[in-house]
């Protein structure tokens, strides 16, 4: 083998050494992404399940404040009970299937 040959293997290892490097610098990195991924993909689904039960129970508030208010709305509390009854037969036959 010539030196010039030689200089040239040398330089290809070195250059294969230095991409073998940036892929497990890229990997370790890619898996870095991924756990911050899954992270955040957690906490969107517990903020949202916090959004839901903050939800109903301002719509629960909502109706506990109908049941306080005069006679006059009277009519609005039973039509807003009414609908909640027929919501909570949704859920039961959702159940049941």
């Amino acid at each position: 083998m010539t030196a010039e040959e030689e200089a040239l293997a040398r330089k290809l290892e070195t250059r294969v050494a230095h991409l073998l490097w940036e892929h497990d610098t890229l990997k370790s990195r890619n898996a870095e992404i991924t756990r911050a991924l899954e992270e955040k993909e957690r906490l969107i689904a517990e903020l949202r399940a916090q959004v839901e039960t903050l939800q109903s129970d301002y719509a629960n508030l909502k109706t506990a404040k109908m049941l306080d208010i005069s006679g006059g709305d009277m009519k609005e509390a039973k039509s807003r009970l009414s609908r909640l009854v027929r919501e909570v037969d949704k859920c039961i036959a959702l159940l049941n299937v």
